[in-house]
């Protein structure tokens, strides 16, 4: 058994307003101590509990200038967690073994974005003029024009749609249930967007397949997750959520350095290893997850993850998210039910786990009944991984 399996809990959560990109004035690092302050209160504890701060690689609001700016005596222990979306488990696992450890006693994992003031994620990136030199695995795309996320990710598409016959249509299906989830979440920055198929399909091209609402929000906003010991979240504000599993990591045909995959890494979001490592240290398999949360930054690589994740054999994630299958409240296995990075807002999927707790708790917008266990995927097809599985206490 996982030593650490339900010996860890997330006591708290907290975020501000979520808004299109540019929708935010305060400054971001302002609002990533916001988060932090709200995610403490949430669960009961002062700001000057907090001895440990997790992040992302890429945020750029350093644990350290947080913990300065809230006053926080005594930081133990200060995580990045490499990349980006990817990070989100990741981060909250990071913390989870600080505390297990011994090495901190709360520790807040927290992600905070303003695209309108720090630079478009989904913008094509040059790398300065005709001449310079481009590293990592821009080198192989960039001199090609494969210059933003949509067009990277939009090969593994139509790979899946060539060796399997995934269609358009089938993609839309995931992006009319996050809107149709967002229509219940008073935050979700889509919120009065309702999505049909046929909205879908008529959407403008982003990169083929990818039509618009295949495509993650470009956001504004900072999410926050309080992570303490099960003994002490138990004598806390919040009901209990129990961290369960975890994993993080990358297989050799994970990687984001596509020219290197093998003709099966195409067709995967490279998360069959984490999902075998978590389902054995939660104790628990896919037929016992309730509700999931699978980072979307596009529709494929959500298909993709759910066949990873072992809800349906490969090459059949078209069919399984079809007839409302993925959809709250009537549907097997409701995914992204606050609406997600495709409709609540894109905070770099941080505000997945938010939602995985809210199931935990019973306290969602879209709450499904008598979800005990909660599942949240980072980063589909960007190593490294990381997944969590959550567990209603009692």
């Amino acid at each position: 058994m996982w030593p650490m399996r339900d010996q860890t809990a997330v006591a708290g959560i907290g975020h501000t307003e979520f808004t299109k990109r540019g929708g935010i004035t305060r400054s971001e690092f302002q609002i990533a101590c916001e988060a932090v302050v709200n995610a403490a209160a949430d669960a009961g504890l002062r700001v000057q509990d907090i001895d440990g701060l997790v992040t992302y690689e890429i945020d750029h609001n350093a644990p350290s200038a947080v913990a300065q700016a809230l006053g926080i005596p005594n930081v133990r222990f200060m995580n990045l967690y490499p990349g980006g979306g990817n990070s989100a488990a990741g981060v909250v696992h990071n913390a989870a073994m600080a505390v297990y450890s011994g090495t901190a006693e709360v520790v807040v994992a927290y992600r905070s974005i303003c695209q309108g003031q720090t630079g478009r994620y989904g913008s094509g990136q040059s790398r300065g003029a005709l001449g310079n030199r481009v590293g990592g695995s821009q080198a192989f795309t960039g001199p090609f024009g494969v210059l933003s996320p949509a067009q990277g990710y939009a090969f593994e598409a139509q790979r899946h749609m060539h060796e399997y016959g995934t269609t358009s249509e089938q993609l839309g299906a995931i992006s009319v249930a996050s809107y149709k989830h967002a229509e219940e979440n008073p935050n979700a920055v889509m919120r009065g967007t309702r999505l049909t198929l046929e909205d879908h399909q008529n959407s403008r091209m982003i990169v083929d397949p990818y039509h618009l609402f295949d495509c993650c929000q470009e956001s504004d906003g900072a999410c926050a997750v309080v992570v303490t010991s099960a003994e002490r979240a138990r004598s806390l504000r919040q009901p209990l959520v129990l961290i369960a599993g975890a994993a993080q990591g990358a297989s050799f045909e994970a990687g984001i350095d596509r020219h290197s995959r093998s003709a099966r890494g195409w067709t995967s979001a490279g998360l069959s290893d984490i999902a075998a490592d978590l389902y054995k240290r939660a104790g628990v398999g896919p037929g016992e997850i309730d509700v999931a949360q699978f980072y979307e930054n596009f529709t494929g690589q959500v298909l993709m993850a759910i066949e990873d994740l072992g809800f349906c054999r490969k090459g059949e994630g078209g069919a399984f998210v079809e007839g409302g299958t993925v959809e709250w409240p009537d549907g097997d296995l409701p995914i992204n039910t606050s609406g997600g990075n495709l409709a609540e807002g894109y905070i770099h999927g941080l505000n997945l786990v938010l939602e995985a707790v809210r199931q935990a708790r019973g306290t969602s917008t879209a709450q499904v009944a008598g979800a005990e266990h909660s599942l949240v995927v980072s980063g589909p097809s960007a190593a490294p991984s990381s997944a969590l599985i959550l567990r209603r206490g009692s």
